[in-house]
């Protein structure tokens, strides 16, 4: 996973570089195909503002802003909107069921009825 870090009107410290980093991966350690991640930060007077876009195989892309007082609180609240994210679109996939296995299921369950009530 390749992860970079960029400052608009801010300079990246390691202190920062460090911080996301590991939250980052410790964050995204369940989502092993993950290409790329991409955090930029911002800082407009009092507004402390991190966006991540998350990029991932067959065109899924997530993105996640957040803006507070603490730039250290924005990153730990856009990370957190990003594993949200990711983990509603895993579960979607996971879930999946296809419209014949359940139409094979409502067969039996009728199937089952029909004796008992005869």
């Amino acid at each position: 996973m390749q992860i970079s870090v960029t400052g608009r009107h801010l300079e990246i410290t390691e202190a920062i570089r460090d911080y996301t980093h590991d939250k980052l991966q410790h964050a995204l350690l369940d989502y092993p195909r993950i290409e790329s991640v991409h955090v930029i930060l911002d800082v407009e007077k009092y507004r402390h503002l991190a966006e991540i876009v998350v990029q991932a195989p067959n065109h899924v892309r997530v993105e996640a802003k957040e803006e507070t007082n603490d730039l250290y609180a924005s990153i730990d609240g856009a990370v957190e909107k990003a594993e949200k994210q990711l983990r509603r679109h895993r579960d979607r996939v996971t879930d999946h069921k296809s419209r014949e296995g359940l139409a094979e299921i409502e067969l039996d369950a009728q199937a089952k009825e029909r004796p008992g009530a005869g």
